[in-house]
């Protein structure tokens, strides 16, 4: 396209913006007339992209961190032929592929689920980083980010960890339109103060009018000949351009145009312009998988080895059989464990500091890429990340993640290094599975288990050794659960897990000398949950106790409630949890402060038959 059709190109992308929200009644029209000018150079002059394979590993990705800006992205694939104009009026629509903000699951050709401000360019960076470190085929990432989003520490850190890996394929687009939600932006059209902050990161900065077209392509074609550093492009623009009646104003964020008929006609009307988009190079392709089956490190019964470093030796040894695991750590892969996949797979480590927020969203453009990512950090600094984890969950990625050191059992660290609330924020991810191994073998066969799932998939290990009551060649099912006592005279269960699961087995053969039958259920799988035994322990025993290294709400005792929520009547269920506000002390002192070791545990468990036969 020449430079009076890129224009006129522009125009249309507004006017079908304005258009689309007009349909909805809702939308963010203004938003996306102030960067259509910038989409209609990227997509007609730079991107290389082929909308019939949209897994093309050649072609290039685009990132719409401004998600709010979606009519924008539609108006964009209109023109692109792969949307009709009658499919771009159901935006916003039940039913519709064009929701308020885009997702994967919907389209195709969108990479990430974006709309939760600062995580375009956090994914960005992890598609760049397979393409730079993993896929090696060339391609590029362009992410166009909203001025009032540079406010998110997510951003910096991303803008850190593109400088620190040289990732010359990543373009952030900056749409500086001076205007957020309420008013103006923290530096307004200030462009230099955006410069000066990417330039300290080691970013390469082009300042520009983003609505003079020539100059938009050849701060394109800047960036594209920028080597070993990535590239901010900022972009000087007014939201609402080309509508005086909303140009540059306020307090009309998130809200179709007043006239939106009276508005079309002063863009020039409605347009037909296609776009040819150029098709990514030739070859490129990805090399094939090699996926087989893992000969997973085993230990012997009475062992004594912490779930953590069982971790480490499986994933380690997981990677050795599939050569498409990618391990990213928060800078403790010594404490982790993940250390031991570092040194035995260092093209596929990616230390991302401590930045737990890039580190989820590494592991979103990574697996976006087709990659198996495992990333792994202390349970109680995943908390940070959730928001990550969520959206993760709202494009539909496949993520393994390890949170290690949880629960009060950690010992002298004190509360900040707790994980106590990590099985509660990940059941409530939808789609999400859980598990919580209480030893050696049991981690390594579900570390296996994991790369064979979809959706989120978290685990929770252990900084204590803990001793091995599996064989190696014990089966653990997503899913499932193990009875480790039982007999026909129970008259108690109790369900753990994790670390729990020792101390339940030594409280119920306490009680047993005591002449106290009582039934023990390892729910390894918090998320799902074993239905079926726990209800026939329920009918068999007529009482549960739920023993977790975990905050109450959410956690075990929940999971367990919940598989008696179809109507069935809900027996009689007790839960010990971690209830007080710990400090530093050791690991059998925090338990029993808790009051989920043995003695606790039995003690619990005497008043609770005593009770029972008083009733």
């Amino acid at each position: 396209m020449n430079t009076g059709e890129l224009v006129e190109l522009g125009q249309q992308l507004r006017v079908d913006s304005v258009r689309a929200a007009a349909a909805a009644g809702s939308g963010h029209p203004t938003s996306s007339m102030s960067a259509a000018d910038l989409m209609a150079v990227l997509f007609a002059r730079h991107l290389r992209y082929d909308f019939e394979r949209p897994d093309h590993p050649a072609n290039d990705r685009f990132v719409l961190s401004k998600g709010h800006a979606s009519p924008l992205m539609y108006a964009t694939y209109k023109a692109a032929g792969v949307i009709g104009d009658e499919e771009l009026l159901t935006f916003r629509e039940n039913g519709s592929r064009l929701e308020g903000h885009p997702t994967p699951r919907k389209l195709p050709w969108v990479e990430t689920a974006t709309g939760s401000l600062g995580q375009g360019l956090p994914v960005g960076v992890g598609l760049a980083l397979a393409g730079k470190r993993l896929d090696r085929t060339g391609h590029r990432v362009w992410v166009l980010c909203g001025d009032s989003e540079l406010a998110e520490g997510s951003v910096w850190e991303a803008a850190e960890q593109a400088a620190y890996e040289n990732l010359d394929n990543l373009t952030a687009i900056v749409d500086v339109n001076r205007l957020g939600q309420r008013g103006p932006t923290r530096h307004g059209h200030d462009l230099d103060a955006y410069a000066r902050r990417f330039q300290a990161f080691g970013w390469h900065t082009v300042e520009v009018d983003g609505h003079a077209v020539d100059a938009v392509d050849r701060a394109y074609g800047e960036a594209l000949s920028t080597h070993g550093q990535p590239t901010a492009i900022l972009a000087r623009t007014l939201k609402g351009k080309g509508v005086e009646s909303v140009q540059d104003r306020e307090g009309l964020h998130g809200k179709p145009l007043p006239e939106a008929e009276d508005a079309i006609a002063e863009l020039g009307g409605p347009r037909d312009l296609r776009i040819t988009v150029q098709a990514p190079p030739a070859g490129g392709e990805a090399p094939a998988r090699r996926i087989t089956t893992p000969e997973l490190p085993r230990w012997e019964r009475g062992e004594d080895m912490a779930t953590r470093d069982a971790f480490g030796e499986a994933l380690a040894a997981l990677g050795s059989a599939r050569d498409d695991v990618v391990a990213l750590d928060g800078e403790v892969g010594d404490s982790t464990r993940l250390e031991y996949f570092a040194k035995e797979h260092p093209e596929r480590y990616v230390e991302c500091y401590i930045a737990e927020q890039q580190m989820v969203a590494d592991a979103v453009g990574v697996a976006a890429r087709g990659w198996l990512p495992f990333a792994s950090t202390f349970a109680a600094f995943l908390t940070r990340a959730h928001d990550f984890v969520r959206m993760a969950a709202i494009s539909g990625s496949g993520l393994n993640l390890v949170g290690s050191h949880a629960g009060v059992a950690i010992g002298q660290d004190g509360p900040s290094q707790m994980g106590l609330e990590d099985l509660a924020m990940m059941r409530a991810v939808h789609g999400s599975t859980v598990l919580y191994p209480c030893d050696a073998n049991q981690t390594a066969r579900l570390v296996a288990a994991m790369a064979g799932l979809e959706g989120i998939r978290y685990l929770r290990t252990s900084r204590g050794k803990s001793p091995v009551i599996y064989g190696p060649d014990e089966e653990f099912p997503v899913g499932g659960s193990k009875v480790l006592r039982s007999s026909g005279q129970d008259r108690l269960t109790l369900v753990a897990a994790g670390v729990t699961v020792p101390e339940a087995l030594a409280a119920a053969d306490a009680l047993a000398e005591e002449g106290i039958a009582v039934r023990v259920v390892d729910l390894y799988s918090v998320k799902p949950v074993d239905v079926e035994t726990l209800r026939t322990a329920a009918e068999e025993t007529g009482c549960l106790m739920t023993v977790e290294d975990h905050h109450p709400e959410g956690g075990l005792g929940d999971a367990v409630a919940e598989a008696f929520g179809d109507g069935r009547p809900v027996p009689r269920l007790v839960r010990l949890a971690v209830r007080n506000m710990p400090g530093s002390a050791a690991p059998e002192e925090q338990l029993h402060a808790a009051g989920i070791d043995a003695a606790s545990i039995a003690a619990a468990g005497r008043l609770l038959v005593g009770e029972a036969i008083v009733s």
